[in-house]
């Protein structure tokens, strides 16, 4: 249901072709691959094999594309004989396959990504595969590898156009620094993409959300999307144990235009809905210049925040007992958001963690109004404003759960919060009985 999560054992050990990376998965209804058997319908899953031996010798070909497939549901995995399907002699980032079925074409189509720019494969079986076409090398963010692709349509929202829209992750030169993940709205003829978009467009501007992919053939096609919440910059040292990292909420993309400028909006799907405890709905008044302090002793570390207010400047702070505080201030007259989590919480694990402001670029709005909604978990931030139209997703490590909800009006205004709520969020992890 795309709350609830329980884990499954290790579903693809690797082998003397390599360690197992990225893909993506597929199911195979006219078992175009005869991997079917018994009328039972195929899943095919396609992945990057990694060879770590040749990467010590110095060769650069460490890189294959593989797949397996399953008949019962994904519970076990039989890899294929042939392996790998696409091979490798040249190159030395050369990953994360993402397949998906293309209706017009009738053919399987694989976007993967080949250092600064992305690769076009098609095939009828999922087993050969033929090179189309590239994407990327003098277009987008190029401040590190890319990786993780994803290419899909969607429709846009109010109206019979269509868009294909290809995302792209970069381990680094994200729009605060380390990871990030961009995207390009543009045409997909089956076998190359193409797009005019002259500017970077960022799916978040926090730090900690990289690496996500799209599910193919959701309920009423709608596209959800999950994101990786990390960072490679800090990755390797966050002070969390015995797990280390976590992934965002599942979120629907939908696609939107304003003159001749398209753009995504991801919000969390509506079925998270289901996981709060609504809270009374109150209007909250602050005068020009003053502040106001919400106090739940509950704490706020697993709950939601949303009110609706107009377009001011105000500061949000989060804060509790020992003086570690979130701050987020929104700037309407610079159309920025600034998150401050220098002081919220733990931070000398590294250096690259906390030591500076994360900024999200916001569009001069032509609402009077704007949504904010705030997500918050025991180590986690996500900020939706305008239902998903900006995000930020990071992580922070409060040594105790913040208290305090502070607002400070900074405009020369009054400012009314409508309808703020504290909603209290479910755990989605059952406890074993024993």
């Amino acid at each position: 249901d795309l709350l609830h999560w329980e884990h499954q054992p290790i579903a693809l050990y690797p082998d003397e072709k390599g360690f197992i990376f990225s893909g993506s998965a597929v199911v195979d209804e006219n078992n175009t691959s005869g991997f079917g058997k018994d009328g039972k319908v195929p899943l095919v899953a396609i992945y990057t094999y990694f060879r770590m031996d040749i990467e010590k010798e110095g060769g650069i070909n460490t890189q294959t594309q593989g797949i397996a497939y399953s008949l019962d549901y994904g519970q076990t995995w039989e890899k294929y004989a042939g392996n790998p399907v696409i091979d490798n002699a040249t190159l030395k980032d050369f990953r994360d396959p993402k397949v998906f079925w293309h209706e017009a074409s009738e053919q399987w189509v694989m976007v993967l990504v080949a250092g600064d720019h992305a690769q076009f494969y098609v095939s009828k079986n999922l087993k050969e595969w033929e090179f189309t076409g590239t994407f990327g090398k003098a277009q987008g963010a190029h401040g590190g590898v890319w990786e993780c692709p994803d290419l899909f349509k969607l429709k846009v929202a109010g109206s019979d156009e269509e868009k294909w829209v290809l995302i792209i992750s970069i381990g680094t030169g994200g729009p605060n620094g380390g990871s990030g993940t961009q995207y390009f709205v543009g045409e997909f003829d089956g076998k190359g993409f193409t797009s005019d978009q002259g500017t970077y467009q960022w799916l978040d501007w926090g730090t900690d959300n990289y690496a996500g992919v799209t599910y193919n053939g959701t309920l009423n096609s709608e596209r959800t999307f999950i994101g990786w919440m990390s960072n490679w910059q800090y990755a390797l040292a966050t002070p969390t144990s015995p797990w280390r990292s976590a992934m965002t909420l599942a979120r629907k993309l939908t696609l939107h235009s304003e003159g001749d400028t398209y753009f995504l909006k991801n919000y969390p799907v509506a079925d998270f809905n289901r996981l709060l405890t609504k809270g009374p709905a109150e209007n909250i008044s602050v005068a020009s210049g003053a502040k106001k302090t919400l106090r739940f002793e509950e704490g706020l570390n697993q709950s939601e925040i949303v009110f609706s207010t107009a377009q001011k400047d105000f500061r949000l702070e989060l804060a509790n007992g020992k003086n570690e505080k979130l701050t987020l201030s929104f700037d309407a007259t610079s159309n920025l958001v600034v998150l401050d989590r220098t002081q919220a919480g733990l931070k000398d694990f590294d250096p690259d963690f906390a030591n500076s402001l994360q900024y999200m670029v916001t569009k001069a709005s032509s609402s009077p109004e704007r949504e904010i909604r705030i997500i918050l978990d025991k180590s986690s931030l996500e900020l939706f404003e305008n239902k998903g139209e900006h995000v930020m997703t990071v992580q922070l490590f409060p040594t105790e759960d913040y208290v305090d909800f502070t607002v400070y009006n900074t405009s020369k205004e009054e400012m009314l919060m409508k309808g703020f709520q504290k909603n209290a969020i479910a755990s989605i992890w059952s406890v074993p009985s024993n």
